[in-house]
């Protein structure tokens, strides 16, 4: 098995995808009723417009957590094996979080982390 296997899958996927969104714009039911643009049990009505710009720190700060909380998700795998491995999952890990300290000092250089 070469790569047509992954071509095959990648269509087969494709496919699939694009079948499924075709069978339910066919098959789905339109309203354009007016209470359809309602917020539906969200809370109060807006005042005023409510397509509003954010600040792109908002969203740097928010994809900036994002990293370094799945680096959680790295780091629990290597507490539950790390008697088993030794001394070699050590550095494995400093490594790791050595790089995810060269990340943050960026961060901090270039003032992503205040909060303005």
């Amino acid at each position: 098995m070469g790569y047509e296997a992954i071509l095959v899958f990648f269509i087969a996927g494709v496919f699939l995808v694009v079948l499924a969104n075709f069978l339910s714009n066919l098959i789905s039911h339109k309203s354009e009723n007016p209470a359809k643009k309602e917020p539906y049990e969200c809370g109060i009505e807006t005042i005023g417009p409510t397509w509003v710009q954010f600040k792109v720190g908002y969203y740097l700060f928010a994809i900036l957590f994002l990293l370094f909380d799945i680096e959680i998700a790295f780091l629990v795998p290597w507490a539950v094996v790390f008697k088993e491995i030794g001394t070699v999952a050590l550095v494995e890990i400093l490594i790791f979080l050595f790089i995810l300290g060269l990340g943050l000092a960026y961060a901090w250089k270039k003032r992503a982390l205040k909060w303005e």
